[in-house]
Formats: C-alpha cells, structure tokens, sequence
C-alpha cells in the first residue's frame, strides 16, 4: 500500500469494508435490457406525462462517472458504450443497507442498475434505479473533472483512461473500424478475395526498410517480422487467384514521428490483367466512397488546409513535378551535377548513387512538402523501384505511382515486374546495394524467383497506408491518434 497515494488506498478500504458487508466487489453477468442509446433513442422524445401514464422499466449497466449526493437521495451519471444517462437512488427505495453499500461507491465503478424512467424538474431524462449491483471497484480515481487527461504521451500510455474521459477519442477508433469495413465493402464487391499471408517471414522483403528480427527455437533459424506482404499476395497471383487483398500490420524497424510507428497498418490488393493506369481510376473512386460513406462529404478540414477527394484528382510524371518545383534540367539528365544539388538541400549522400536515388532526395525536400491536393507522381526512377515493370519507351523508369495528400505518401502502386530474369537481376543489383552499406536494400529472395518463373500473370498493385488515410479523414495530427496502442518509450 505504501506505492499508492492516499486516495487510492482510501478506494482500498472501500473494498475491505464492501467485502465485510458480504458483497462481491467484482460481480459477474448482468442482464442488460437497454443502452443509453436505446434510452435516446426511443424514450428521448417522451414527456414527463407520457412516462408517468406508461412506465418504462428497464436495466443498464455502466461506469459512473459523476456523483451528486443530497443526504437521503443521490444523482449519478453513468456512461456505457454509447453515452450517459442519469440515475437517482433514494434512500427510502432502495433500502438502508443497500444505500450504505452504495454510498461505498466511487466515481469509476461499474453498477448494473433497474428501475423506471421519469424526468426530473429541469426535464433532463433519468433511471429511477429500484435495484442496483456493484460490477467492478474501481481502485483508481479518474483525471479531475475540469482538469482532464491532458498530458498526450500518458493519454497514449494509458489509452484505456484515455477512452474514458475523452468520448471524442473513441469516436475516432470507431469511424477507423468504419474506413475499414467500407474499403473491404468496395474491394469485395469488385471480386477481390481477402486473404492473409506471413507475419514471420525467412526473407524480408517487399520493401525498402530495415526489419525486426526475432528467432524460432524449434527450427532454429531466424526470422523477421514482415515489412510487407508484397511477395507473398503475388505468390497468389501465380497460383491462380486473380483479385487478392490484405489489410494488416506491417512492422519497420525505423524512426517514431507524427507519420511513423513501428508498426501500422497496409492495405495491398493485386489486380491480375491490369496496369498502374487502372489502378489511378481505381484508388480516386475508392477513397472518395469510402469519405462519403464514413463521413458523408469528399471535403476534408485539416490542419488549415481544404482538402478535395472528389475525382479526378492531379496526374503528374516524376520528372515534370521536379521541373514544376524549379528543378534545372541539366541536375535532372547528370548524376554529379544531381549529386551537388541534393547536397545543397541537406542530403547525406557517400558519392557513387545510381542518378535515379540522388533524384529522389531531392523529390523529398522540393516536391513533397508542396503536394496539397491530392496528386499521382507517376513514373518513378527504375533506380528506387525493384520490384515495378519498366516503361516499354524509357527502362530508365517503371509504370509506377504514389498519392500524396499535404505532403504525405497516402498510396504507393505500380504495374508489377513479372519478368523473372529481370526481377532476378535487379534483386542482385540490391544485394550489390546492401553490401556496400545500405541496410534497407532488398534481400535475394529466390523462392519468389521460383514462383515467377511458373509464370505470373501481368497485374497491378497497389498499397495504401490505413493509419494515414484514417488521420486524413478524422482530421487527426499524428499518427499516433489514431492507433489504439501506439509503440511508447519505457515508463521510467
């Protein structure tokens, strides 16, 4: 007890003395034959004279969360998974003892009540409760009233008290699980399977990013955590699935930001049969529905920006948008004059880069940051892209595009490389990458070599950040707002 500050220990001696009273402090089922929404919903419209003339008996449970006591009589508030309704306990209803275990009670318990509705003398809806049972004692006190929970890393540490005194906080988790059922309602409807793939994986690949490493005891080998589940859907597309989709977690071994957690959430579908083009048409349709459908408008409000969903959104090649930020023709054709400029901008550069990753350290500082709107940058430097088709006018670059929204990679696709051969030289030419130093280049991974040489047919794919799209659409600033458990330092 001598961790706990007096408040709580009080909260503990409430419990020896509700256990002395032969009361169990942590029940068990509790019929509930109505919600606060129900109690809105249906009853919300009644008069006093209506509830009067036809009594409305019902049962809810919840967590109180206000406490006003008047002597023999006492208002409390109780909030459930949808809202709060009030509740009046007398003294002469229901009963001495019952008023003394009740009177035991703090704001945080769980009570399971019943009794009738009325309305009080300033109108406001309330639960006459006739019975009521202890569900759960609470030990700890929630934040104060008017002071709240307002430190953010503790909110993102303690996401359960986050949940209970911040309602708005909940409604952003649930209109996330309504993006996501809305995005598998617009894949599922054009013939897409969804389908699950490793978590664990002998060869990290898929992306550029450096992996999580873990171990198998029994098969004595190691493993990585997924950074993709790239090769594994295109594994399908081989053996015959044709329209395949994934929404799961992929995890990064990289930086924490505002954009970035360890682990986050991916969309990835393939379409056999089609192109990046069609992908384009795909992505603008599927992302306005989806705002329509979960917040009923294609305009978003965020952070001083208005943002515009309805297609047809801005198209722009790789090497147009660098011309449109001021970029000078000879620093797009010449890797050393390439190599100057992007120094110039702060990037970190060891000399000897393919022209194709020089280019794109200066996308990321002068094209980036001015994409407000939604824009496709379409085809990227063959150089950054291992696992795209090549343009059949110019190898040099790949039918390939990225969504940006303020700054932002919302989408990444392209027609997908079905050519074994060259697939198998370009991973080699990865591998060349990684041993000089580069830890993010991609591994051989000569299974999937395999399965392309069985033959894979042409097909676009695509993936879409999940935590990204839903910190558009609910206005959130990080991404760390819309995780429920977003990765945390260790408590000190």
């Amino acid at each position: 007890m001598e961790d706990y500050n007096d408040l709580i220990q009080q909260r503990f001696k409430k419990l020896e003395e509700i256990g002395a009273l032969g009361v169990k402090a942590y029940a068990g089922r509790f019929d509930v034959t109505a919600t606060t929404q129900t109690v809105t919903e249906v009853h919300g419209k009644r008069t006093k004279e209506e509830l009067e003339a036809n009594k409305v008996t019902l049962s809810m449970a919840g967590r109180i969360v206000a406490l006003r006591s008047f002597g023999k009589a006492c208002f409390a508030h109780i909030q459930d998974g949808h809202g709060r309704v009030q509740l009046y306990f007398q003294k002469n209803t229901i009963g001495e003892e019952r008023y003394g275990l009740f009177k035991k009670l703090d704001i945080g318990d769980f009570v399971g009540v019943s009794g009738f509705l009325f309305r009080t003398r300033t109108d406001e809806l309330t639960l006459d409760v006739q019975e009521f049972v202890l569900l759960a004692k609470s030990l700890r006190p929630l934040p104060e009233k008017w002071h709240g929970l307002t430190d953010v890393e503790i909110r993102y540490r303690q996401r359960y008290v986050d949940l209970i005194v911040n309602p708005e906080v909940k409604n952003v988790f649930i209109l996330r699980s309504k993006i996501v059922q809305s995005i598998r309602s617009f894949l599922n409807s054009r013939g897409f399977l969804e389908v699950e793939t490793p978590m664990m994986q002998g060869i990290p690949g898929g992306a550029t990013a450096r992996p999580f490493k873990t171990h198998h005891n029994a098969l004595n080998m190691e493993l990585f955590l997924r950074i993709a589940p790239e090769l594994y859907l295109k594994r399908l597309l081989v053996g015959g699935f044709e329209r395949v989709y994934e929404i799961n977690r992929n995890f990064r071994n990289e930086g924490i930001s505002t954009r970035h957690n360890p682990e986050f959430t991916m969309l990835e579908f393939y379409m056999a049969y089609a192109d990046y083009k069609d992908l384009i048409a795909m992505t603008e349709q599927m992302i306005s529905t989806v705002a329509l459908e979960t917040i009923g408008t294609t305009t978003v409000q965020y952070e001083g920006h208005t943002i515009s969903l309805a297609a047809p959104w801005k198209r722009l090649t790789y090497l147009d948008s660098l011309r449109e930020a001021g970029v000078p023709e000879e620093v797009i054709s010449d890797s050393e004059k390439a190599r100057t400029y992007a120094r110039s901008l702060g990037a970190s550069l060891k000399g000897g880069e393919p022209l194709g990753k020089v280019l794109n350290e200066i996308f990321e500082a002068k094209v980036e940051p001015n994409l407000i709107q939604p824009t496709f940058i379409t085809d990227y430097p063959t150089d950054i892209s291992p696992l795209s088709k090549k343009k059949d006018d110019d190898p040099n670059f790949v039918e390939r595009f990225e969504l940006f929204v303020l700054g932002r990679e919302m989408a990444n696709a392209f027609s997908e490389l079905n050519d074994p051969i060259d697939q198998k030289e370009r991973f080699l030419k990865q591998v060349s990458e990684r041993e000089s130093g580069d830890e993010e280049a991609h591994q051989m991974d000569e299974d999937f070599i395999r399965a392309l040489e069985y033959g894979m047919p042409p097909a676009a794919g695509e993936g879409i950040g999940i935590d990204r799209l839903v910190m558009l659409l609910t206005g959130s600033s990080s991404i760390r707002d819309v995780i429920l458990f977003p990765q945390m330092k260790k408590e000190k």
